[in-house]
């Protein structure tokens, strides 16, 4: 049998935990080998490494700077070249996944899929789980773009409210503020002194996650309203998201909760501040993550005339990202049974924060 290999570029926010949540469930996964590409060698890095080597993932460089590699002690297992040639899968972590879809994965073998992340725009189809998994197609879809975190919550927050039984979205036009963290806990560089506004670069949209989600969106045919705005905060702990949503037909309160309350993606939380958020998911999540696409602040919900409903919620910062990434993954290895296998992470998944 075909050894079943996924390969990740890059150990960064998105990197690391990925290659940790392969490496944890590979069996579940029904992964035989992870590998993983490191470009530059790095001292202070040596002991992040070191930790995704225990795991069990393979280590991969280039040749130029393989020898600077086991200097630091590094074990290394292969080129990268060797581990593209190798990998079934090919996960870009890396803010250059368009390039390294032009220089590389377009030249590899036709049947490996490629997956990047949310700054790669145009890389391949617009992906979130649990939103778009219908508009796959095997032999069609080999480059999947797996939209950012604050999409994935714009998104879900868009689907889960207003989809109706026709197929169809009962809504008029959807507003939205992203209010981001300065930078990751991992990064020392970038932290801001004080809040930062940011500029509307989209004519049509706004920013880019009003953008991207339209594309999401529009894998299932809707033509979604939507504008959003985003500003940094002086904090490092997680993103939030003010929504206003003009919704097509009266709604009550009860039916917004009760449907944000059914959906496995969404965590209710009866907590206003994004570092107590944050600090459940450190206790209680996979690398600290809380894989949900969001976590609503239950009690910031207000409806108005029965049509315009607004409210705050959480974004699971790189969580909800991690899960697609995995869900694509798995679609590729195994087409017919991705479903069952991706459940292996459901216990990092919560109902109520």
């Amino acid at each position: 049998m075909t050894k079943k290999i996924v390969h990740v570029v890059g150990t960064g926010t998105i990197g690391e935990p990925l290659i940790g949540l392969l490496c944890h469930f590979k069996e579940a996964f029904g992964i035989d080998e992870v590998t993983f590409h490191k470009r530059t060698p790095i001292r202070r890095e040596r002991a992040k490494v070191e930790a995704c080597l225990r795991r069990g993932a393979l280590l991969s460089t280039d040749p130029d700077v393989k020898a600077d590699f086991e200097a630091l002690g590094h074990r290394v297992s292969m080129s990268h070249a060797d581990a593209l040639e190798r990998a079934n899968v090919v996960i870009d972590c890396t803010p250059a996944g368009n390039a390294n879809k032009e220089r590389y994965y377009k030249h590899l073998d036709g049947s490996k899929g490629f997956i990047a992340q949310g700054s790669e725009f145009g890389f391949g189809k617009m992906y979130a789980r649990g939103i778009n998994d219908e508009s796959l197609v095997q032999g069609k879809d080999r480059y999947i773009h797996v939209v950012s975190c604050n999409t994935h919550n714009l998104s879900r927050i868009v689907t889960t409210i207003t989809e109706n039984k026709k197929g169809g979205i009962d809504l008029v036009d959807g507003r939205f503020l992203l209010l981001r963290r300065a930078n990751d806990i991992s990064q020392d560089g970038s932290f801001l002194p004080s809040p930062e506004v940011g500029n509307h670069k989209d004519g049509h949209f706004g920013t880019h996650h009003a953008r991207d989600a339209w594309h999401l969106l529009n894998t299932l045919g809707h033509d979604a309203k939507l504008f959003s705005s985003a500003m940094k905060l002086n904090t490092q702990y997680m993103h939030s998201m003010h929504f206003n949503l003009q919704l097509a037909r009266p709604f009550t309160l009860d039916e917004v909760k009760d449907r944000l309350r059914q959906n496995q993606w969404v965590a209710m939380t009866d907590r206003k501040s994004a570092n107590s958020v944050f600090s459940f998911g450190r206790d209680h999540g996979f690398f600290g993550r809380i894989l949900n696409q969001t976590v609503i602040a239950e009690s910031t919900l207000h409806l108005r005339n029965d049509r315009e409903l607004a409210g705050f919620c959480f974004t699971p910062q790189d969580g909800n990202s991690l899960l697609s990434s995995l869900a694509a993954t798995l679609w590729f290895l195994y087409p017919e049974g991705f479903q069952d296998r991706i459940n292996a992470v459901a216990p990092f998944m919560f109902d109520e924060i």
